[in-house]
């Protein structure tokens, strides 16, 4: 399965978040609708935004991962 065949397939199942924080990067599973490049998701009770949504960085993995940073 490809990659925007997967994606299609988990849009409102599981997939990942990959958080910036000033100590490092965070990998989290969610699940429901994957967000899309350019809105913001509420985590840690900071806002942050969706700058690109890519496959999940863990090696055979078919989820979806959106990459945050601060908003």
């Amino acid at each position: 399965m490809d990659y925007d065949s997967a994606r299609m397939a988990d849009r409102h199942g599981k997939y990942l978040l990959f958080i910036w924080k000033p100590s490092g990067y965070e990998l989290r599973e969610r699940e429901g609708e994957l967000p899309a490049v350019g809105s913001e998701v509420e985590e840690d009770d900071g806002r942050l935004v969706v700058t690109k949504v890519a496959s999940s960085p863990l090696p055979n993995d078919p989820r979806p991962c959106a990459y945050l940073q601060a908003a």
